[in-house]
């Protein structure tokens, strides 16, 4: 979807990101990165169908012989609409050579995560004048092994309904407003092993998948 508007707007956020200083191995380091504003030149310009109209004329007299006007630009991935369920994927694999190798670096998470600095300031699902947009972790996906093999396990988090979110899933609205995790027991599960564990356990895991539902 191309869209045009307010270019100055073009490339702000919910919340100032440049006071994030986030800390390297962070999950707010890969956010950061991803949404990071990036400048396309050279062999990566961006083709500018206005450039080419004005260099080539009006379309009626653009023939076979059109020449494509291609400019420096700027990108940037940003949020557009805050999502009841936020899944985060991390990419835990790595070119060595000619060969693919796991990286089992540990990327720090937390238990609540404000994803208003990587949200677009006209942001979809967000009240306005909020500049923060608050999720809770309620799972966890883990692998041990390498890229070959190895074994998922899952942390999940057993608490109670969320009534709001919920509304948000099935009407698209909410008008309640939370900003605490509900309270509640996590487990670790592989396969048919089921136990409690601490939220320190949770948090020190090699997560390769993240779940974290919308505080509302």
């Amino acid at each position: 979807e191309v869209s045009t508007g307010d270019p100055e707007m073009a490339f702000c956020t919910l919340a100032n990101r440049e006071e994030l200083n986030p800390e390297e191995d962070s999950i707010h380091h890969c956010l950061y990165q991803f949404t990071r504003n990036e400048t396309l030149t050279e062999t990566n310009k961006l083709l500018c169908d206005v450039c080419t109209q004005r260099h080539c004329g009006p379309k009626n007299n653009i023939k076979s012989e059109k020449k494509y006007v291609y400019t420096n630009a700027k990108k940037q991935m940003l949020v557009s609409l805050a999502p009841p369920i936020l899944t985060l994927h991390l990419k835990r694999f790595q070119q060595a050579g000619f060969n693919l190798q796991k990286v089992n670096k540990h990327i720090k998470f937390p238990e609540v995560i404000d994803l208003a600095p990587f949200c677009t300031t006209k942001c979809k699902n967000v009240a306005e004048g909020n500049t923060k947009v608050l999720y809770s972790l309620y799972g966890v996906v883990e692998h041990s092994g390498t890229m070959r093999s190895g074994h998922y396990t899952a942390y999940v988090k057993m608490r109670a309904m969320n009534n709001h979110l919920s509304d948000l899933l099935l009407r698209g609205q909410s008008q309640a407003l939370e900003t605490e995790p509900a309270k509640g027991q996590w487990f670790h599960i592989s396969d048919t092993h089921v136990q409690p564990v601490s939220v320190s356990k949770v948090l020190s895991s090699q997560a390769y998948l993240l779940f974290y539902e919308r505080l509302l």
